[in-house]
């Protein structure tokens, strides 16, 4: 009996189903030992056979090119486990990965997908796939292997015993692209974090790392109240780097109060606040550039932009308020990002309103539009007011835009490449914003201009006369102007 053959990447799919049927034929058992599992069956052909996902390959042609970005690239394969949805979703997922690991800067030679019932607990594909993947590897001459999923330290260890290469799985890549994207000192920090507590559990000694570390002559078997154990080189590096996480909270914990003073002082100006969230490479930084002409980095690019950017930015009635730039979402969001990142998400939480930006372009629009609401649900962001803004309409197919403004009651298609739905969509922020709704009559003397100048900025006001004794002001105002307001108040019949 032979084991399911290694499907070579020019063989037609004709060819590879029918050494397929023919192996099933064989052997009707996969080689994972699930033929006791009497629930729900998978297809056997899916079950006997990695599942191949063309057009992956960001391998160069030019050689002179292909020369350089070998001294710098890693050269990838990538992995999936199959066990939920359909193929598409399956397929749709792992070149999302693709696209992350070309954004790490590595080179994506190939990639397959495993259908399983749930992730092998020893080497996520099972041993007999794992082997598979080992030929893969070494007939694409790839250095790396990364799984579509977050891998536990025992799969890991277990799937580089087999494949013989380096091993990383989604969270990993994830943190490294945060790693080489933030810019910022509080965003460094946070990243630095992150990456600290998944490394944590994660440590893995090699060779005479692990020999125990004691002072004197112990290791010669003298030395008074030297012998004993001692300290090994992991458990050293743990306490290393558990130092350093306490000592990165401290930091991130001191920076979140500048953030929270600035957030603060605009509370108390009674600016209103606008927050832009979606889905990385969604085109909000592209969003906030048109509507603010805030120059922030545009590249066509999962995670391009780390680092929140908070612009002033006015309603077509004049009214200001603030519009901020959050870091990108994705699917399975490391759980340690969204830890490390709270104290920026929280900027979403106290927001007035919440601009979801969807990419309409994208294989599965809610897909993403899930994956954003299932992050923001956990910083408070889904109390607040959400407008689905529907970007890259000048791509993205008619009927999906319909599709999704059906099913997205409050929702609005733009381009923010175009310009296209811009106006109507600062139209509706202004719209959504609170509005001034406290009626107030005021007669101000004419050596407090600051108040006039405040009510047509920060209020409504309705009618304005001039008298020998004032500005005689009614207005629609915020409650804390209305304390200011107070001793210059009038009776509204005054006004008339």
């Amino acid at each position: 009996m032979t084991s399911t053959p290694h499907f070579d990447l020019f063989r037609s799919r004709a060819e590879a189903l029918a050494e397929e049927d023919a192996t099933v034929d064989q052997a009707p058992f996969d080689d994972e030992g699930d033929h006791g599992y009497d629930g729900e069956q998978l297809d056997r052909e899916e079950r006997s056979a990695l599942r191949r996902v063309g057009g992956l390959s960001t391998e160069l042609e030019d050689v002179t090119e292909v020369e350089y970005r070998q001294l710098r690239l890693e050269r990838v394969v990538l992995a999936g486990v199959w066990t939920e949805g359909t193929a598409t979703d399956a397929e749709n997922s792992i070149r999302e990965l693709a696209a992350l690991a070309e954004t790490a800067g590595s080179t994506v030679l190939d990639g397959v997908i495993q259908r399983r019932q749930r992730p092998d607990a020893g080497t996520f594909l099972g041993s007999g796939k794992a082997a598979e993947l080992h030929d893969i590897v070494v007939a694409e001459g790839a250095d790396t292997v990364i799984c579509d999923g977050e891998l536990t330290p025992g799969q890991r260890r277990a799937l580089e015993d087999v494949v013989k290469v380096k091993v990383i799985d989604r969270t990993a890549l994830i943190l490294d692209i945060f790693a080489q994207h933030a810019k910022s000192r509080e965003g460094k920090a946070q990243v630095e974090l992150a990456q600290l507590q998944y490394l944590l559990p994660r440590l893995r000694g090699w060779g005479e790392s692990m020999s125990r570390q004691a002072g004197g002559q112990a290791a010669g078997g003298v030395g008074i109240g030297s012998r004993g154990p001692g300290e090994t080189k992991i458990e050293l590096d743990r306490r290393r780097i558990n130092t350093k996480i306490a000592q990165l909270k401290r930091d991130i914990k001191r920076m979140k109060t500048g953030r929270d003073a600035k957030r603060a002082s605009r509370k108390a100006n009674e600016i209103p606040s606008v927050a832009i969230a979606g889905y990385t490479n969604a085109g909000k930084s592209s969003l906030l550039n048109r509507l603010t002409g805030a120059g922030v980095l545009v590249q066509n690019q999962l995670f391009a932009t780390l680092d929140p950017t908070v612009r002033r930015a006015e309603t077509p009635d004049g009214r200001p308020y603030t519009l901020a730039d959050t870091v990108g979402f994705v699917r399975a969001l490391p759980h340690q990002l969204v830890e490390a990142f709270r104290s920026t998400l929280e900027e979403v939480g106290d927001s007035d309103l919440l601009l979801h930006v969807v990419d309409g372009s994208h294989p599965d629009p809610e897909g993403q539009i899930s994956a954003v609401r299932a992050v923001m649900a956990e910083v408070g962001g889904d109390r607040l007011k959400e407008v689905i803004v529907i970007n890259k309409a000048d791509l993205a197919d008619p009927e999906v835009l319909m599709r999704l403004r059906a099913n997205e009651k409050h929702s609005i298609v733009v381009s923010a490449r175009t310009g296209e739905g811009i106006d109507e969509l600062r139209r509706l922020v202004a719209e959504e914003l609170p509005q001034p709704e406290i009626p107030v009559d005021v007669l101000l003397p004419y050596d407090r201009g600051d108040l006039v100048s405040r009510l047509h900025a920060d209020g409504d006001v309705v009618s304005e006369e001039h008298t020998p004794e004032g500005t005689l002001v009614h207005a629609l105002v915020h409650p804390r102007l209305v304390g200011e307001l107070t001793p210059y108040a009038v009776e509204p019949a005054a006004s008339r």
